[in-house]
């Protein structure tokens, strides 16, 4: 599918660069016949959260996402394919939270690429946006969703809060995501899809001269062809000084994405909250474009050496916080640390 008139349209020549280390202006422009609220910091084009439904996409997401230069960092397929992309997991869409097992029910992979007959897959529903807040250093965005499963049965309720900021030429993204529980048991056992993540453009891929197969929990198969690696540049560091397709499957507080689009170096990086359930979590990050942090699948990313099977009763409610950061140059660990700090200080 092509989707170019819902997407957010960011060209590097919309942006001019103010430099300043001073917080800049965040405007929030609701669009409610394209089904998004876009993101704009010191005038130019960030992101937007949206939220096309269901037979488009099975959750809402932040999509695209770009630099304070204007370079798109998210990968454009199946949205709004570019050359050389990858066409795998068409689940992976911008910047999204999710799940793999909510009650036997398949949140992570669900999409119309999949025969919804052979297993059971649930769905996020937006259902509201509660708050839509602009201002001269932060910009925030309150929205609700129903996690339903296959046969329409509510589940949780979500409550999601994004705060959206920037500083020169970094740029910041808040998101406190509450799930409660509806049914009188939740459960959320330990499986490797999950929870938080976001899908790079093929540049900030790690470079691989191999095919692969990844397996779903379902055992449905999905090949990752080698392409050519000319211009591809990602690499992972974590908090704990590991590095490259590595950090999968290890504990840390952050994990940093450097690469390099055209002239511009960047990082994005993902930090965890002392405050979430499994923290510090193990990360789900691929070498193939997908960046993931994962709270609740201690069992499978561990290696049977952990296990967690997180549960809610009835009313019930967790709260999952995380922290991106998206910066035209490679952060260093002591500039991250900062930041994690920072960011553990509040609610």
């Amino acid at each position: 599918m092509n989707l170019k008139h819902t997407a957010l349209v960011l060209t590097a020549a919309a942006f001019v660069g103010t430099g300043s280390a001073f917080a800049q202006k965040v405007d929030l422009v609701r669009n409610d016949k394209d089904k998004k609220v876009e993101v704009k910091i010191d005038g130019n084009p960030f992101t937007a959260y949206y939220y096309p439904g269901e037979k488009t996409l099975k959750k809402a997401v932040l999509y695209p996402v770009a630099t304070a230069r204007g370079t798109v960092i998210t990968r454009g397929w199946p949205l709004d394919p570019r050359a050389g992309e990858r066409v795998d997991h068409p689940h992976h869409v911008g910047i999204w939270l999710n799940y793999e097992d909510v009650n036997g029910n398949d949140y992570w992979n669900n999409s119309d690429a999949v025969n919804h007959e052979k297993r059971a897959y649930g769905t996020i529903i937006h259902t509201g946006i509660t708050s839509v807040k602009s201002g001269k250093d932060k910009g925030e965005l309150t929205v609700t969703a129903d996690w339903v499963d296959k046969d329409g049965t509510l589940t949780l309720k979500e409550v999601t809060k994004y705060t959206f900021s920037g500083k020169g030429e970094t740029r910041i993204i808040d998101r406190s995501t509450t799930l409660t529980a509806v049914l009188p048991e939740v459960s959320m056992p330990d499986v490797k899809d999950g929870m938080y993540a976001i899908r790079v453009a093929r540049e900030l891929e790690l470079p691989s001269n191999k095919p692969e197969i990844f397996t779903d929990a379902s055992g449905i198969a999905t090949k990752v062809p080698a392409l050519n690696n000319e211009g591809i540049t990602g690499n992972y560091r974590n908090s704990n000084g590991i590095e490259g397709e590595t950090v999968w499957g290890k504990r840390a507080i952050w994990c940093n994405l450097t690469g390099k689009i055209k002239d511009e170096n960047i990082s994005v990086a993902m930090i965890d909250h002392p405050k979430n359930v499994g923290y510090p979590a193990y990360w789900h990050a691929r070498g193939y474009g997908l960046f993931a942090v994962n709270p609740l699948g201690m069992k499978a990313l561990s290696d049977g050496k952990e296990t967690l099977n997180f549960k809610l009763k009835k009313g019930e409610s967790t709260t999952f916080r995380y922290r991106l950061v998206i910066a035209s140059e490679h952060l260093k660990d002591a500039t991250l640390n900062d930041l994690a700090a920072a960011y553990a200080k509040t609610e």
